[in-house]
């Protein structure tokens, strides 16, 4: 019986020990971090910076001077994870609509392949059948599907 003590409390030690150091409350010199923002509104960003940060994944949007001039728009992404390699192809999951109805998809996803930390830029037309796909309209809407979650919207208002 003196035999089997020992071990017992040598176990139950370690079971204390494990328990006390799996704690949630932050040790003292541990400095505690907010939650990141879905939709940033806070001058480290540009204003017209939009995030979502479902999933695993990140994504930073920034669009392109929305000048009805231009030939294509092209918008500044930044995606970052910890747990996913990034080789998608953003331009066959991207939409980008107006509130007038008018719908165009990505032609080209300009960025690397492979990582936990990639910046790209997604283009896609200004025009559609001609016109521009911004004439009259007062909302810009990017949906992107099916990259960790279902979808992740972007909406910014023209001016």
């Amino acid at each position: 019986m003196k035999r089997l003590v020992i071990p017992i409390l040598l176990i139950l030690t370690l079971i204390i020990t494990a328990c006390a150091s799996a704690t949630s409350t932050p040790l003292p010199s541990q400095p505690q971090t907010d939650p990141v923002p879905t939709e940033s509104t806070s001058p480290e960003f540009d204003s017209a910076t939009r995030m979502d940060d479902q999933g695993a994944i990140i994504f930073e949007v920034t669009p392109p001077n929305l000048d009805q001039t231009a030939e294509s728009f092209e918008f500044n992404i930044v995606l970052t994870t910890h747990s996913i390699d990034l080789i998608m192809d953003l331009a066959t999951t991207a939409t980008l609509r107006t509130d007038t109805g008018v719908s165009v998809n990505s032609t080209l996803w300009d960025a690397p392949r492979g990582g936990h930390h990639v910046e790209g830029t997604l283009i896609f037309p200004a025009t559609q059948d001609g016109k521009p796909i911004l004439e009259g309209a007062t909302k810009l809407t990017l949906t992107i599907t099916d990259v960790d979650v279902p979808t992740r919207i972007f909406e910014w208002e023209l001016k």
